[in-house]
């Protein structure tokens, strides 16, 4: 795989001054990096530098192109929001807003680690929020592709987010059918493992393999019980065992007709599925809220990350910011800035001294000594001749 690990951070990337790496998945490196703002500030996103394998495909390219500015138009609370995509340095990247926090798949893990079990309110509450988010990319006409807990960011604000819109699909565009779902088929419908078209209700089914697992506790499709895609084709969906929960009966309901084989028979929208799902969390009095699990998160897990995003922000505005920022207007009139709406197309500054021209002359005030002594003798003439 091209990968560059020999890029040395931190690293000027037009815009953008790349400082941490993050992550590396499949068809992307992940950065954090910093661009200077309007204001002379300094704003934290996540640079993705796509493989130059994939990079270098022009039908790839031009399919992220079409759909990255598709997702860039997703504007919603639970969907990461895309601010940038291009090429430099013969690498095609996308930036988006950064999320303090995990993928989920990182939460799990560490829960797993450390012992400390999710509670089922704050899985409902996640799996609510992201099907918040695939209703209003589906009522768009937008399928994801690729739900996944690695594409379900959640952040020490409690916020939930999906990312990741587009990629699959241009991914799907230059592979064979058996290429495109590799890495990626345990959270797949029948019909995508078949190759099929898809719609919505395919996301539909890979967030109801997530609510299964967050209360199932392990995988659906594993590894040791043969092969992924042949699982996700048959779609075998084996029954939840108790919990103790309130009508958990009407629970495992709602997950068998969110993971039903045929897509007929599931929900027709994330928007049926949270809407039961969320009836059912009130019934159940397991609902949450993101300021309840923003402080789960940072009581647990916290301490570690926030201590290394302070440190990563601290070296973040340590380095050179340019391309600098607009300037705000200053009141000498013989400096004059333009505000510009991004700092890379600032306009020239012009910082010409004024012109030399003749100090203006004063004008001269009237006489008004010599007009009241006029007024006077005036007066004096005609008092002698009325007199005389």
């Amino acid at each position: 795989m091209n990968v560059s690990r020999d890029l040395k951070l931190p690293h000027r990337f037009g815009a953008y001054m790349l400082f941490d790496r993050i992550g590396q998945g499949g068809m992307a490196e992940i950065f954090l990096a910093r661009r200077a703002t309007e204001l002379g500030g300094g704003k934290l996103l996540v640079v993705k530098l796509i493989l130059p394998v994939y990079a270098e495909r022009a039908e790839f390219a031009e399919m992220l192109a079409d759909e990255a500015k598709l997702a860039a138009t997703l504007t919603h609370p639970n969907v990461v929001q895309i601010v940038d995509l291009g090429r430099e340095e013969e690498r095609l990247f996308i930036a988006m807003e950064y999320v303090e926090g995990f993928d989920l798949a990182a939460l799990l893990k560490r829960c797993s680690k450390e012992k400390v079990p999710l509670p089922p309110e704050f899985a409902l509450h996640i799996v609510l929020e992201l099907l918040a988010g695939l209703d209003y990319a589906g009522k768009k006409k937008i399928v994801h592709r690729d739900v996944s807990p690695s594409n379900v960011l959640v952040s020490f604000d409690g916020e939930v987010k999906l990312c990741d819109f587009g990629i699959a699909r241009a991914n799907d565009a230059i592979e064979s059918p058996t290429e495109a779902i590799k890495g990626k088929a345990g959270y797949m419908s029948p019909e995508h493992a078949r190759g099929e078209a898809l719609d919505a209700r395919a996301d539909v089914f890979a967030a109801g393999i997530i609510l299964w697992e967050l209360l199932a506790g392990r995988k659906l499709y594993r590894a040791d019980a043969g092969d992924l895609i042949e699982q996700a084709r048959t779609a075998n969906v084996p029954d939840l065992a108790p919990r103790g929960l309130p009508n958990e009966e009407a629970l495992f309901a709602i997950v068998k007709k969110a993971l039903a084989p045929n897509r007929d028979e599931r929900f027709a929208s994330a928007g049926d599925f949270r809407r039961e799902l969320h009836e059912w969390a009130i019934s159940a009095k397991l609902v949450a809220n993101p300021i309840k699990l923003g402080e789960w998160l940072t009581e647990h897990f916290g301490a570690e990350l926030l201590a290394q995003r302070r440190a990563r922000e601290t070296a973040a505005k340590a380095l050179d910011p340019s391309p600098q920022p607009a300037r705000a207007i200053i009141e000498s009139p013989h400096i004059k800035y333009k505000e510009e709406k991004s700092p890379e197309s600032l306009s020239p500054i012009d910082v010409s001294p004024p012109s030399k021209s003749p100090p203006p002359t004063k004008e001269k005030s009237p006489p008004w000594t010599m007009i009241a002594l006029g007024v006077v003798a005036i007066a004096v003439v005609a008092w002698l001749l009325v007199h005389r």
